[in-house]
């Protein structure tokens, strides 16, 4: 079975909004955009390229996967993987594109994602994508979640865990504490919250 795998850039308070550039995702009104920029150092390159050159599928919502397509597909000397890995994108406004191979999905995303989840192939890396990650929250469909936890608080925008994420318990995997105070962290669904916990 194919694992969902969460990559996020994260605050302190639970921030994973536009963190790469000023105008990634200012809806909301959320003005910190770039905000992961004056923490990059070589730890943290050297876990990223490690993730960004495993095997994998990506999953993602419309809004992300229209912030990558135009950056991506002209770029594939930077990230050959993100060009070949089949794109999955959940979008009830999009069905097709020239960004290839992507496969749209509309209607019962959770169904689809989990029939996708049981076909052979590698596993489902998911950045950004807000909405779609609060729906795979919602069905318990996400495995793992490596995390790039930020020392930095933003006191508003999207939140990784909104409500509606169902009680799981994780395992610590792996984890990486950069020069300039990025905490890595992978953790791997352990189970169910015993229901007197």
């Amino acid at each position: 079975m194919r694992k969902i795998i969460v990559l996020e850039h994260l605050s302190l308070d639970g921030v994973f909004q536009s963190p790469g550039g000023e105008n990634e995702d200012a809806s909301g009104g959320f003005r910190h955009g770039g905000w992961i920029a004056p923490y990059a150092d070589e730890i943290q390159g050297t876990a990223l390229r490690k993730q960004m050159n495993a095997s994998f599928d990506l999953l993602l919502g419309r809004k992300t996967f229209e912030i990558w397509e135009p950056y991506w597909s002209q770029h594939p000397e930077i990230w050959p993987a993100v060009n070949t890995a089949t794109k999955y994108v959940a979008s009830t406004s999009r069905s097709s594109s020239h960004w290839q191979p992507s496969v749209f999905l509309n209607g019962d995303i959770a169904a689809q994602v989990s029939a996708i989840k049981r076909q052979p192939g590698a596993d489902l890396h998911v950045w950004g994508s807000g909405n779609l990650l609060q729906s795979l929250l919602r069905h318990d469909l996400v495995d793992v979640f490596w995390l790039m936890i930020y020392p930095i608080t933003l006191g508003s925008g999207k939140r990784l865990f909104e409500t509606g994420t169902l009680p799981a318990t994780f395992k610590l995997t792996e984890s990486i504490v950069t020069g300039k105070g990025v905490v890595i962290v992978e953790y791997t669904r352990a189970g169910t919250l015993a229901p007197d916990s």
